[in-house]
């Protein structure tokens, strides 16, 4: 689902986020800008982040950088339910950002909305490298799939570094998840990923991917 609608800000100065519940309502939206223009896009999402902060619902904001490729952002939320998002897409400074950013787009944005299905409680760690990972199933595996990431969910925030780790699943298309995860440092994130239990998991996963695994590295933007 393509909106132009942001969820921003910053969450991980609050230490021990809740676990979720089951009406929590999770968004991830993609923003792409073009590289020669990333310096004006980041003073307007981060004043975004300050009006959106102040939505009522809304109990977590993260604005994250791509380490890569700057220009590519990800911002994630929490909200109370999907009454309190669908309020904040349609508040008067929702809509007037979209139309500050719109001009410095590379691509339309890319919102997708999600249930939670594998939530744990949060630690800071100032400097985190954060990973976002778009996985995608063939629908009739999509039972396999929960059981898959819900299984790296549980091994992964074993791992040492490990400073968060979530499974959510969309809302339109329940074969579809966003991983997002925390790790000291790149260090712990690159250790993490030859791990067995992470090599396992990817084993599992070629017999049932339905697309690319897209597995993305950002910081938090102060």
């Amino acid at each position: 689902m393509r909106l132009l609608v942001f969820v921003l800000g910053m969450a991980m100065s609050v230490v021990g986020l809740s676990a979720g519940s089951a009406q929590e309502f999770y968004t991830v939206t993609y923003v792409e800008v073009g590289p020669a223009v990333t310096s004006q896009a980041v003073p307007v999402l981060k004043a975004y982040r300050e009006a959106g902060s102040k939505d009522a619902g809304n109990t977590v904001f993260e604005l994250l950088q791509g380490i890569s490729r700057p220009n590519q952002f990800t911002v994630l939320g929490v909200w109370k339910d999907q009454k309190a998002y669908e309020a904040h897409a349609a508040a008067a400074h929702t809509k007037q950002m979209n139309e500050k950013l719109t001009p410095l787009l590379a691509a339309p944005n890319d919102t997708r909305q999600h249930n939670g299905l594998a939530v744990a409680p949060s630690k800071f760690s100032r400097g985190a490298v954060y990973a976002v990972t778009h996985v995608d199933v063939i629908p009739p595996q999509r039972d396999n799939g929960v059981a898959a990431v819900k299984q790296l969910a549980e091994d992964s925030r074993k791992h040492d570094g490990n400073v968060r780790f979530d499974v959510w699943q969309q809302t339109n298309r329940p074969n579809h998840f966003t991983v997002v995860e925390a790790w000291n440092n790149r260090k712990s994130f690159d250790t993490h990923i030859v791990a067995p239990q992470t090599k396992g998991f990817r084993d599992k996963l070629v017999t049932m991917t339905g697309a690319l695994y897209d597995e993305r590295l950002y910081r938090a933007l102060d």
